[in-house]
């Protein structure tokens, strides 16, 4: 479904002030448990902040596919794969949290300036099909909410273990 402006309002001021959530959860877990994972397969706080960047840079340059291209595909990928291929755990968690933030107000600023008529525009997804700029709204406006909550979750776990 189609999002108005005044409908899209409320995804576009979560996304511009979430990276400050992902920072607050992050600075809440002692430098002794941001490497602890609360299971086997599971990310410790420190992949998650990783995680967040890397998603982070490439959701800047989907939402400017969807924007820009005639036909954009949109490319899935298996984040788990990049979490060891890219050796999540040897991250610098503070220069993740800086490229989160320095991404969110570049692409915030971006889409703070766009006329009402560039949103609705349709792409395909690889893994989910036809995906479009509010689809990407949508999953984006919450994803660092999502994610400060798992490193809160994180941080409970640690402790009660």
């Amino acid at each position: 479904m189609a999002l108005d402006a005044a409908a899209r309002k409320p995804f576009l001021d979560r996304y511009r002030t979430c990276p400050a959530l992902l920072r607050q959860a992050w600075d809440e877990v002692p430098a002794e448990a941001r490497a602890w994972r609360p299971g086997e397969g599971r990310w410790s706080a420190h992949e998650v902040v990783v995680h967040c960047a890397d998603s982070e840079t490439y959701a800047a340059i989907r939402i400017r596919l969807l924007l820009a291209e005639p036909e954009p595909l949109i490319v899935g990928y298996d984040e788990n794969v990049w979490a060891r291929r890219f050796d999540y755990t040897a991250s610098d968690a503070e220069l993740a949290l800086q490229l989160v933030e320095t991404v969110r107000a570049h692409t915030s600023a971006m889409l703070a300036r766009l006329p009402g008529e560039a949103w609705g525009r349709l792409g395909r997804h690889t893994h989910s099909g036809p995906y479009g700029t509010d689809d990407w709204l949508r999953s984006y406006g919450e994803h660092l909410e999502i994610h400060a909550a798992q490193i809160r979750r994180n941080l409970e776990a640690w402790r009660q273990r």
